[in-house]
């Protein structure tokens, strides 16, 4: 099986110590990938941008990745600061404060007006607005609240481009044919489990994440707009590691880290549920490509149907499946 430039829609690649560690397991058989841009401080003006994105550069080291960057929003861009980064970025992402891991400077209320100078500069500069919607109420009902205020935006802004970040409900799939202007990412793990796979038995600390996994019925909307290669969703990981010890702790920290199994297990889910391989290639790439007008670097990874062993850890951060095996293998991969 080959897969032709693969896209990681929405990545955490941290930074420091972390990013040296973990950036090469994303770009040896990814062509490129989203950069979350909530380090600490957050990426939010040129600079950090130019400066974070050469750290990635620096520790991909000889692996072909294109790191596609991100700001992190602030009601108080204008346009003319948008005008001057905007060959430096390829989306600015919004969260709700404090929704989730390093947001407490994200913004506190969605009322349309005090967003309006941003996003219509936003809308005019063709730079796509990606979402963590989330708001602060009953942890399971937060994405399906959120939906409303999508809906608002998609509304008040028709002409912005907004992705609706790593969707976990059946409310958000719906939403997609709704309005024209939402898109959406679609993690790996939201695919597979349920919230009773984190804490149905004995609680799976390396499963927890935010947003949480919900019930069946979602998992079912969600992995139907995958299989199909629905034209407005794309694969976004959402791979976000954590020390193992932060993981394994009072107060865990939420992110499932994927980017070492990714391709292996959707190759897996896609055969096992009977889908074609040009939908795999859909939405691995080929529906990120239109929808963010990306063009990425030649890659090409071949998987066999040979077993793996997954890791108990990379460089201390344990994947999902750690320890577990998986059907397919990554047999080669070729730039160029």
């Amino acid at each position: 099986m080959q897969l032709t430039a693969p896209l990681d829609m929405h990545l955490h690649l941290r930074d420091g110590e972390m990013l040296e560690n973990i950036a090469k397991t994303s770009a040896h058989t990814f062509s490129g990938a989203i950069i979350m841009p909530n380090l600490v401080p957050p990426v939010s003006s040129k600079e950090e941008v130019i400066a974070y994105k050469q750290r990635i550069m620096d520790a991909v080291d000889n692996e072909k990745f294109t790191p596609y960057m991100t700001l992190f929003f602030k009601p108080s861009y204008d346009k003319a600061f948008l005008e001057s980064v905007k060959d430096e970025i390829t989306a600015i992402k919004l969260y709700p404060a404090g929704i989730t891991t390093n947001s407490e400077g994200g913004v506190s209320g969605f009322d349309v007006e005090e967003l309006r100078p941003a996003l219509e500069a936003m809308s005019e500069l063709n730079i796509p607005l990606c979402v963590h919607g989330e708001t602060n109420g009953f942890v399971m009902d937060r994405e399906a609240e959120f939906v409303s205020i999508y809906e608002r935006l998609a509304t008040a802004f028709p002409n912005l481009k907004i992705i609706m970040e790593h969707i976990t409900t059946k409310e958000s799939v719906e939403a997609l044919d709704k309005f024209q202007n939402l898109y959406a990412t679609i993690t790996l793990h939201h695919l597979i489990i349920t919230l009773d796979d984190v804490a149905g038995g004995m609680l799976k600390p390396h499963l927890f994440c935010k947003p949480i996994a919900k019930r069946p019925e979602d998992r079912s909307a969600l992995l139907k707009v995958a299989l199909e290669a629905h034209p407005k969703v794309m694969f976004g990981s959402d791979s976000a590691p954590h020390p193992k010890h932060a993981k394994e702790a009072c107060g865990c920290a939420a992110g499932v880290f994927t980017a070492p199994i990714a391709l292996q297990v959707l190759a897996e889910l896609f055969e096992n549920e009977n889908a074609p391989l040009e939908n795999l290639q859909a939405f691995i790439s080929g529906n990120a490509q239109k929808i963010y007008g990306v063009t990425p670097l030649s890659k090409t990874v071949t998987l066999e149907k040979k077993e793996f062993t997954v890791p108990s850890d990379y460089n201390g951060v344990v994947p999902m499946y750690a320890d577990e095996t998986l059907a397919y293998s990554i047999r080669d991969v070729r730039n160029g």
